[in-house]
């Protein structure tokens, strides 16, 4: 008889349905959110220099004797390079990631990555196009965007790719992932010959720019290119944030979706505009880094589920520790000289989608 009577216990704890991983995805998001910041705190005093932010605070305070020349360095070194470098490593980490999880969304499975689709190097395109042309094709648009010509250019190239991309691979709101990888493999190829002919009419200055630039790095980083990719990443990924409802109704399929009051067509509009912003603006400062999207939400996904909501903000978390600890490690393996992070990404990525492979390789049977 007092089976059906609700005790205090029951009031204070209440039971979660089965396979309910919400819990996990609150315990991750904090988790994350302090591996972030020791990955950030990592990033700041990781480096060719001694230069430390703890040494300049120590000189101010009088704590420890330092020369005004020393301080001088240490501040130059703080300010103007690691910290830039830091911040588009963040931004640039939850960019590539969350671009990698919004494609997973919209093409309902693991595979979809901006890398491995074309859409970096349809991305990569627009951005040598702009370093190779903006001095004399297209000097004119370059004058009159100025400082966010290459982000825009980067942009275009990605939203045509993902157009693409997303036409030949869907039909009948069907997405088949060979033909999404098939087509993605060949617009990868057509992007990437026509980035070669531009390689190949640069000058000796460009291309030493742009050999190091595809591989992937952050070494560049300055104040400049923040100001000029920071906005869009920041506004792409504030986007990002309102689709997690779409991107769980969609994986119940595109009818399942409409049914619930989404407006699908326009959700795909939106995700396609979002990730090419993301993705373009990354591309056009930091280069080639691959498998970012597919590693981070592929791990976060096999641990807390596959709810959106949750997964949102700890791809994005994750994504960015997980190219600031690339970073680090690019420049401590060969100190005093520098890796490019592809190389580390590509390193740990590649035997991560082999796995992926294997583990699904049923589903890809001819």
């Amino acid at each position: 008889m007092m089976s059906g009577v609700m005790t205090v216990a029951d009031i204070a704890q209440p039971r979660r349905e089965p396979g309910d991983r919400s819990h996990l995805g609150r315990a991750a998001i904090v988790l994350l959110a302090v591996l972030l910041l020791l990955a950030m705190t990592l990033s700041m005093t990781t480096g060719a220099s001694g230069a430390s932010a703890w040494s300049i605070l120590k000189g101010w305070l009088g704590m420890a004797p330092a020369s005004e020349l020393d301080t001088l360095r240490d501040h130059a070194v703080i300010i103007n390079i690691r910290l830039p470098r830091m911040i588009l490593g963040v931004l640039i980490g939850a960019a590539l990631a969350v671009s990698g999880l919004l494609m997973q969304g919209l093409f309902r499975n693991p595979l979809a990555d901006p890398g491995l689709v074309g859409v970096s190097a349809g991305a990569g395109l627009g951005a040598v196009g702009v370093i190779v042309l903006g001095t004399t094709a297209l000097a004119p648009l370059t004058a009159f965007l100025g400082i966010y010509s290459l982000q825009l250019a980067s942009f275009f190239g990605g939203l045509a790719t993902t157009f693409i991309l997303y036409r030949v691979a869907t039909r009948s709101g069907q997405t088949a992932i060979a033909t999404m990888l098939l087509a993605g493999i060949a617009l990868g190829a057509l992007a990437g010959a026509v980035t070669g002919v531009l390689v190949y009419v640069a000058t000796d200055a460009q291309l030493r720019d742009l050999t190091f630039w595809g591989l992937g790095s952050l070494a560049g980083a300055n104040w400049m290119k923040v100001l000029a990719s920071g906005p869009i990443i920041i506004a792409a990924l504030g986007v990002s944030t309102l689709l997690a409802k779409g991107l769980n109704a969609m994986t119940l399929g595109e009818a399942t979706a409409a049914h619930l009051g989404i407006s699908v067509q326009r959700f795909k509009l939106v995700t396609i505009v979002t990730v090419a912003a993301a993705t373009g603006a990354s591309v056009a400062v930091s280069g080639g880094i691959g498998f970012v999207g597919i590693v981070v939400p592929h791990l976060l996904r096999m641990v807390i589920g596959p709810n959106h909501r949750y997964l949102l903000p700890a791809t994005a978390l994750l994504g960015a520790s997980f190219l600031l600890f690339a970073d680090a490690v690019s420049r401590l393996v060969v100190a005093p000289a520098e890796m490019p992070i592809g190389i580390i990404t590509a390193a740990l990525g590649g035997p991560f989608f082999l796995w992926i492979l294997l583990r699904r390789r049923s589903a890809f049977a001819w």
